[in-house]
């Protein structure tokens, strides 16, 4: 096994290692709107980034896969509801959803970056949030109405995904990621000239 790939796989491991650390301790800050503000899609960004689509893929099922414990443990009491309707299907948006993220952004990062890998780095930051909450939007609609509707309280459901889903936690994701997005090319910019 040369350096280079020792590097990488540290590199991942090390950003798989801070991605499930904040995803547990998203579970201490309080709910925004029911839900909480998943910093974790910045470690999910970079990792895509530095090392690659599959790099995110990896992160982005890791983050999964977290998500899936605390929706069995109930640490997220959303995702516990979503997991007593099915635990299986469960798996799958969660899986699917964060997956799909790091993959969307590591492949727009790789498309961009020899062009200028500073918009690269933004629009990768702004593909996570979205691949991230539309994949998860889209699947609520199409397997768990009814707890999209439970979680709505008799609101209308439109509204309540405005609101709650997209207003109180896909926006605030968004803006999280864009903001670092400078910087996270910037630390990319000092590990590439090592």
């Amino acid at each position: 096994m040369n350096k280079a790939n020792v590097k990488r796989m540290v590199g991942i491991a090390l950003l798989m290692a801070l991605v499930i650390v904040m995803q547990f301790l998203s579970g201490i800050i309080p709910p925004v709107g029911g839900f909480t503000i998943s910093l974790v899609l910045i470690p999910i960004v970079m990792g895509a980034a530095m090392y690659g689509p599959t790099a995110g893929a990896i992160l982005g099922a890791t983050f999964g896969v977290i998500v899936y414990i605390n929706c069995v443990t109930g640490a997220d009491p959303g995702g516990a509801m979503v997991f007593q309707a099915n635990p299986v299907l469960c798996f799958v948006v969660v899986l699917a959803k964060g997956t799909l993220a790091g993959l969307a952004s590591g492949l727009v990062y790789k498309l961009m970056k020899r062009w200028n890998p500073y918009i690269a780095m933004l629009c990768a930051a702004i593909v996570c949030p979205v691949v991230n909450t539309g994949v998860f939007v889209g699947c609520m609609l199409l397997f768990f109405v009814d707890v999209l509707s439970a979680w709505a309280a008799g609101a209308d459901l439109v509204g309540y995904i405005l609101t709650g889903l997209i207003l109180a936690n896909f926006v605030p994701e968004l803006i999280i990621n864009v903001v670092f997005s400078p910087a996270g090319q910037r630390i990319i910019h000092m590990f590439k000239r090592k």
